[in-house]
């Protein structure tokens, strides 16, 4: 149980206090987190290079099967959603990532 002080208003309010009625307690804080490889496995990036890993393997599927126009318009399209993609999910990796 905790003593009580008493102090006078004047002395209180006029001359700051130079000890402090708390004692601050040692807290021992561990976060591995940043440093722990398994933080990069966010679902939602994820899910986006599945989805660019599939298209890819579906463009080279077709280019087996001998439909090179299909297979053409395909890359055409990964042309441009590639970078944009990897560098959406660079910014959306350090967006929300916790440092």
């Amino acid at each position: 149980m905790r003593k009580t002080k008493w102090f006078d208003f004047r002395s209180f309010f006029y001359k700051p206090s130079s000890t402090s009625s708390m004692k601050p307690r040692p807290v021992a804080a561990y976060s591995f987190v940043p440093f722990s490889p398994f933080a990069m496995l966010d679902p939602t990036i994820l899910t986006i290079g599945g989805i660019v890993l599939g298209i890819a393997f579906i463009e080279q599927i077709l280019n087996r099967w001998g439909v090179i126009d299909l297979a053409d318009q395909f890359e055409k399209v990964m042309r441009f959603i590639l970078p944009v993609t990897f560098y959406g999910a660079l910014f959306y990796f350090f967006a929300t990532f916790m440092f």
